[in-house]
Order: C-alpha cells, then sequence, then structure tokens
C-alpha cells in the first residue's frame, strides 16, 4: 500500500524568459478567483452566486525580494514579462518509507502593477517587491499540465477539459 504525502516545496527558482536567474525572492501566487453573477428569481430557493465559464477576476502575482536589486527595477518596466517558477515538491511515501521529487512549474505572462523599494533600516533586509497582473499562467505538476488560463486568447484547461472551447468556437475564434 502506498500514501503519497506530498509534505513540502523542498527549493524553487525564478527566471525570467526561462533562463535568466532573477534573484532570491519568495512568490505570493495568483488566487484563481471565478467571476460570478447571482442568479435568483422563480424556480431557485434563494440565490446562486454562478460563475462564469472560463472567466476569472484579477489575478495578481507578488514577488518579494530581500533587498533592492536590479530585477526589482527591471521588472518594473511597463510591458509584459514572462516568469517562470520553477519547483521541486518533496512527497513522502508511507509504504515504502521513500521520498520522491516532483517538479513544479508555473510559467506566467504578467504586467506590473507595483514596484515597492521596501524599506532602509540598517542590518535588516529592505522587504523590496514587485506586483504584477497576470495575464496568461500555466501550471505544470510532473511535466503534466494541470493549469492554463490565457484571458486574451479565451483559454481555460483545467486537468484537461478546456472550459472555453464551446464559446471560442460560439465567437468565431476557432
Amino acid at each position: 500500500m502506498s500514501n503519497q504525502v506530498p509534505e513540502k516545496l523542498i527549493n524553487f527558482r525564478v527566471y525570467e524568459d526561462g533562463n535568466d536567474l532573477l534573484g532570491i525572492a519568495d512568490v505570493e501566487l495568483p488566487s484563481i478567483e471565478a467571476m460570478t453573477e447571482t442568479v435568483k428569481g422563480a424556480g431557485i430557493a434563494g440565490e446562486v452566486d454562478s460563475p462564469v465559464l472560463g472567466h476569472f477576476g484579477s489575478m495578481t502575482l507578488t514577488l518579494n525580494w530581500r533587498t533592492i536589486i536590479k530585477s526589482t527595477v527591471h521588472l518594473a518596466q511597463q510591458r509584459a514579462h514572462n516568469l517562470d517558477l520553477r519547483g521541486a515538491i518533496q512527497t513522502y511515501n508511507s509504504g515504502t518509507g521513500e521520498y520522491k521529487v516532483t517538479p513544479l512549474k508555473v510559467s506566467v505572462r504578467c504586467i506590473p502593477k507595483t514596484t515597492d523599494l521596501g524599506k532602509l533600516d540598517v542590518g535588516t533586509t529592505s522587504d523590496a517587491s514587485n506586483e504584477f497582473e497576470v495575464t496568461y499562467i500555466k501550471v505544470f505538476l510532473d511535466g503534466v499540465p494541470v493549469i492554463e488560463i490565457d484571458k486574451f486568447n479565451y483559454i481555460c484547461v483545467i486537468n484537461g477539459v478546456d472550459y472555453l472551447k464551446q464559446v471560442r468556437q460560439a465567437l468565431g475564434l476557432s
């Protein structure tokens, strides 16, 4: 019997355009929150916040830096940035007593919203940060795509289900 216990993220790195290491940061990944509209009326006992298929609210990503570095300023440039967050997840198999490393990759296309230069204080981190609006995100677990959302191209694929395929067809986009 095997019981896979995903324990932790061992480590990760932040890249721009697939190969340029940006520095040491911690990352707040975007929340994926469906756009909803309240449905009420005859035939419904109350109200239902009904999600709009494949449509999501604002998605933000934040990179928190220990100090102000070149990447902090570079990522403030008012253009789209292609970032890859590559990590290694540690999973424990309680049946065999062995550990497994599962690759995680999060690719985003994002536009800068806020650049916080942080604070200056003796002997401490300055806590600089960049906040971005995410227009595209694709998440891979163990090399398999599990989420892809592309707001400008009407793409929403979650666990292999293309939720906007019929919408693209109805709009004459495919």
